[in-house]
């Protein structure tokens, strides 16, 4: 029984907390906060930043209206940052709704809305733009929350996230919102060491229980035994393995009966033997309990569970779109009548101000279709007005199976009831791979809706060769690292130099996460040198001679080796080179004896072969076999031993030509008596090289290692064996300090190559007073953000721009804002005006002349200029459809919607320098007019 005193003292705390500005965000919750979410917002009152990292929906995004709360309570401002627009705007929406439209604003790059408002969303690149031009609307800013922080990873577009970190004046608070990765103290300690006060706040509890199964045909099986959700498998790692439910485990052996725990494959069933079966592996038994199951047998399947609505993720676009064309034709319906009204009015509100003529371009009827079904795609080829209509009528529980990408994983408010992988392999841009255990947390943390799912349910689809161990491990795992991408760009620099001179922009990119991460690193890297110097001491004792210095003598011995290997590569080179060209030599109607391979034995030429490097003639064996002969059947060149005739009509189709050729071979032997095997041949040209200078060393070394006093030892053996583990540790040890040499200032130095190619090309100088000063060159280069930003700038230099029209220049302008996809690269189409050509070429010649200095200091090349959005472009500008406009090239309706915003958003920094030439200017603006129109005008609120 608590006391008088206990009574009061709880009592008088309460009172405390009324008087909070918490305990009034609370009131207009309707629902109780959680310790974690309360934990970060008191930190947030007694004026600390936060990092609060946790599970997808575990409602993080709470901590950071609390901030933007607090900022309207003190008169202040509170700026919402997201990684890309639609949750741009999603979250623009949401603040609106709570806060009022006149006190919410939307800056998105080519969307301003409100830009002076109190409380601004945007995105992190807008943000760091604003604080490089010291813009007025950063005053009064009191806080700043950054949604998805974990995307500074990013390789792409991660740095910008440092650079808003760093540049942040100090007098505003930081909020970190994060999913939950495993060195969330070490990202906390560097937020505290650049940003002052930063308490870290990790939860690992997902307010919605998480279900792991596998489908394995019509079956549903769960992954785990004993009613096991994933974050209890997490847990249970740490001391024991979670327990895979012995069901699958017998279905793996049952497909494997030779196969054990099969080491050689990933979770996702690639085998990664090249030699296995393509049905599944050596070994494998497929039987009709394992056999896939379809989409649309899925989803009914789901459906009967009671487990949706469901987001299958795909990681293709054509596979997404084609799932939902298999549900069509299968007539799966998930929806009332009642509901396909609601839907057929909101899509027609939808498309209300779309082009009729482009409606069939977009699939809009198939698109609606499956709408009306229940059944939709979301990837980033899809009209971003279609996308976002998906992710609204999800919310709503009127779209109730979405087949997607893993974009939608970025954030995007799109919960649901369970989370589908089909595969647990992707494609990365250069090969397939496995998913990371970070990446399956990411996707399946979508199933289980807050307020809504009493559970939620993650759903693996059983691939052949599938090991259930490996999925669990997916499953259970937490281990999802934060990992810096940051390095300077040319904008970068030159903003930082203008700000605060090249010296004190050297610290400040030392203050960099990513040079935190690599101070961190050199320490275990150091400790570990110094460890092995120690056995480096000890091994020289082991290896000490009596009769001499061993060191010098294995020294020899090494030196010895590797000349002898090169020797015998070299060799090796020498005897193809002579095979290829003996080839080459071939004429129909040679007899030869080939010394190994399958074709082993004597043959006759029946056609030759011209290709340069590997050439294969044909041959008809004496065993009736037509065939080819290439260089690796030979051990040197090949000479004929005889000749026979071959009939010009020979095709080698039928048996009887076979039998009458190789006969005819035969009889040609025996005539000639070619030598017997492994005497020297007659025909064969004997070539007198002389002696090489490889071989005269190979020569001195060894009369230098019989002269050593240490060939005498009787120990000599004994020796060598800790002189190799010497030599062995010696390099390991080597290579270690090179890395620590490599990491320590490596952002400084990256820094410094990147100021060097800025004053080659005159964009930095040196002034009189030694001070490093941006150029009028440089000025303008400030106002350019972009992956080809001083590719740009330089290409205005030499006026790539002048003298085309508004539609030629959006059509130019593409060559440094489009990226095509790696399997797309490459195209280059004739231009279609001589002025669109020349200003091609001047873009190309300067991206020449860059990646060559950018070699020379060391620094990873510019991207290619990219002629595939070109004429689509230039088309559209000019006021053709979006059909004609797309004619011809492979872009979906989405990307090009998606690339035209980003080339509006290069002209729009272009109008905006006052540097460039007036005419420029207009022209940039005039273009911006002819992009942003149809399609791409009625998406201007979209990602």
């Amino acid at each position: 029984m608590s006391s008088h005193a206990d009574r009061y003292l709880a009592a008088k705390q309460r009172a405390a907390h009324a008087r909070t500005e918490l305990a009034a965000f609370q009131q207009r919750l309707d629902f109780a906060m959680d310790d974690f979410q309360l934990e970060a917002c008191r930190s947030l009152e007694d004026g600390r930043g936060v990092l609060v990292a946790a599970p997808t929906g575990a409602g993080k995004t709470v901590v950071g209206e609390f901030a933007v709360h607090l900022a309207l309570a003190r008169g202040q401002k509170a700026f919402y940052t997201t990684p890309i627009k639609a949750l741009s705007n999603q979250k623009f929406h949401e603040f609106a709704r709570a806060f009022g439209a006149g006190r919410v604003g939307l800056l998105t790059g080519d969307t301003s809305v409100n830009s002076e408002a109190d409380v601004v969303v945007m995105t992190t690149e807008v943000l760091r733009n604003m604080l490089y031009a010291d813009s007025p609307t950063l005053r009064n800013l009191g806080f700043v929350v950054m949604d998805e922080v974990h995307y500074l990873a990013d390789r792409f577009r991660g740095a910008v996230w440092e650079e808003v970190i760093l540049h942040l004046p100090e007098s505003v608070q930081l909020v970190s919102l994060s999913a939950t990765v495993s060195n969330a103290e070490e990202f906390g300690a560097w937020l505290d060491t650049v940003r002052g006060d930063t308490d870290v706040v990790v939860s690992e509890h997902r307010p919605v229980p998480l279900w792991q199964h596998v489908q394995v045909g019509s079956r549903l099986l769960d992954l785990f035994v004993d009613d096991t959700t994933v974050e209890e498998a997490a847990e249970r790692l740490g001391r024991d393995e979670p327990e895979v439910n012995p069901e699958l485990l017998q279905l793996a052996r049952a497909e494997h009966p030779r196969g054990g725990r099969r080491g050689g494959r990933g979770p996702g069933g690639r085998s990664r033997d090249r030699n296995a079966r393509r049905n599944g592996g050596e070994g494998f038994r497929p039987s009709p309990e394992t056999r896939r199951v379809s989409r649309p047998q899925l989803i009914r399947r789901l459906d009967a569970e009671g487990l949706l609505p469901c987001i299958t993720f795909i990681f293709s676009r054509a596979g997404c779109d084609a799932a939902v064309e298999q549900c069509l034709a299968a007539d799966v319906r998930l929806t009332t009548d009642r509901e396909q009204q609601t839907i057929r009015a909101r899509v027609a509100e939808a498309a209300a101000t779309l082009e009729t003529a482009d409606l069939n371009v977009l699939g809009f009827h198939e698109w609606r279709d499956g709408l009306l079904r229940g059944v939709a795609a979301h990837h980033a080829g899809m009209l971003p007005a279609f996308k976002e209509l998906v992710e609204q009528l999800f919310a709503d529980g009127l779209v109730k199976a979405v087949f997607a990408t893993e974009t939608l994983a970025l954030g995007i408010n799109m919960p649901a009831r369970s989370v589908v992988l089909e595969k647990l392999d992707k494609f990365n841009g250069e090969a397939r791979v496995d998913i990371t255990p970070g990446e399956y947390t990411q996707l399946t943390g979508r199933a289980g809706r807050r307020g809504i799912d009493v559970e939620g349910h993650a759903v693996v689809l059983w691939q052949p060769g599938m090991d259930p161990r490996a999925v669990a491990g997916l499953a259970s795992k937490r281990t999802y690292p934060l990992n810096s991408s940051f390095r300077p760009t040319y904008n970068m620099s030159v903003n930082l130099v203008a700000q605060f001179g090249a010296e004190r922009s050297r610290s400040i990119l030392e203050a960099s996460f990513a040079q935190f991460q690599a101070d961190r690193s050199v320490v275990g890297l150091a400790r570990r040198v110094r460890s092995q110097e120690e056995s480096l001491k000890g091994y020289e004792e082991a290896m000490t001679c009596h009769l001499g210095d061993f060191g010098e003598y294995f020294g020899l011995r090494r030196e010895l080796k590797e000349a002898e290997k090169a020797a015998e590569r070299t060799d090796s080179r020498r005897r193809r080179s002579d095979a290829v060209a003996s080839l080459h030599d071939l004429l129909p109607g040679d007899v030869i004896d080939i010394p190994r391979g399958r074709n082993a034995g004597y043959a006759v030429v029946l056609s030759t072969d011209t290709h340069r490097d590997d050439p294969r003639p044909s041959i008809l064996t004496i065993d009736h076999q037509v065939r080819r002969v290439g260089a690796q059947d030979l051990d040197g060149p090949l000479e004929p031993v005889s000749r026979i005739r071959v009939p010009k009509h020979f095709t080698g189709k039928t048996p009887k030509e076979r039998r009458d050729l190789a006969s005819s071979v035969r009889a040609a032997l025996r005539e000639h008596r070619p030598p017997r095997p492994g005497a020297a041949r007659p025909h064969a040209a004997q070539f007198d090289r002389g002696t090489s200078s490889a071989e005269r060393r190979i020569t001195e070394l060894r009369r230098a290692l019989r002269a050593h006093p240490c060939h005498g030892c009787s120990d000599r053996e004994q020796h060598a064996r800790w002189a190799e583990r010497w030599w062995s540790l010696r390099r390991e040890t080597d290579g270690l300090a090179r890395q620590i040499a490599g990491r320590t200032n490596t952002i400084a130095k990256t820094f410094d190559r990147v100021s060097q190619v800025l004053t080659s090309f005159g964009y930095l100088e040196t002034r009189p007073d030694g001070e490093v000063r941006p150029t009028r060159a440089g000025e303008q280069l400030r106002r350019i953000y972009g992956d080809r930003d001083l590719l740009l700038a330089l290409s205005l230099r030499d006026g790539f721009l002048d003298g085309l029209d508004p539609a030629s220049t959006a059509a130019v302008v593409t060559l440094l804002a489009y990226q095509a996809k790696r399997e797309e690269q490459g195209f280059q189409p004739v231009l279609p005006s001589a002025a669109m050509d020349r200003s091609a070429r001047t873009v190309v010649r300067n991206w020449s002349l860059l990646t060559d200095r950018e070699t020379e200091h060391q620094l990873r090349p510019t991207a290619e200029p990219d002629f595939g959005l070109v004429e689509p472009m230039h088309r559209w500008a000019r006021g053709a459809s979006l059909a004609t406009a797309l004619a011809g090239t492979e872009l979906a309706a989405g990307d090009f919607v998606r690339w035209a915003k980003q080339v509006v958003d290069v002209l729009d920094q272009l109008a905006k320098i006052d540097l460039l030439d007036e005419s420029v200017r207009t022209r940039c603006r005039r273009a911006i007019d002819l992009v942003r129109r149809g399609v791409v005008a009625h998406s201007a609120f979209d990602d």
